[in-house]
């Protein structure tokens, strides 16, 4: 019930994080990924190399890509703030179209 109000509240625009407790079920690559992406604020984009160098693996570029394929809960754990290092939106589960919709909300592209 927590997390349906907070999540109507973000996109009301009223609220730009989270404070319902999440229990994230992956391996410990993913859930240090998953930890990470928590980390970007709102408004402010990562691309994958930036995710990979935080959690201390920096050739695992790709494998960052394949564990934000693999999240959960997508807005709580914010994965359409990870963009290609040239500024492509690249890949999100519910479609680039949502991503680019969720980015332009919170400011963080034009």
């Amino acid at each position: 019930k927590k997390a349906e109000l907070e999540m109507k509240d973000y996109i009301s625009g009223k609220k730009r994080s989270f404070k319902t407790p999440i229990d994230l079920q992956g391996t410990e690559f993913q859930k240090k990924v998953w930890s990470e992406l928590i980390k970007i604020p709102y408004g402010e984009t990562r691309c994958y190399a930036d995710i990979a160098k935080a959690i201390k693996s920096p050739k695992a570029v790709r494998a960052v890509g394949s564990a934000n394929g693999k999240n959960p809960i997508w807005i709580i754990v914010p994965c359409h703030r990870v963009i290609a290092s040239n500024g492509d939106l690249a890949g999100y589960a519910g479609g680039v179209a949502m991503k680019k919709k969720l980015l332009k909300a919170e400011g963080a592209i034009g």
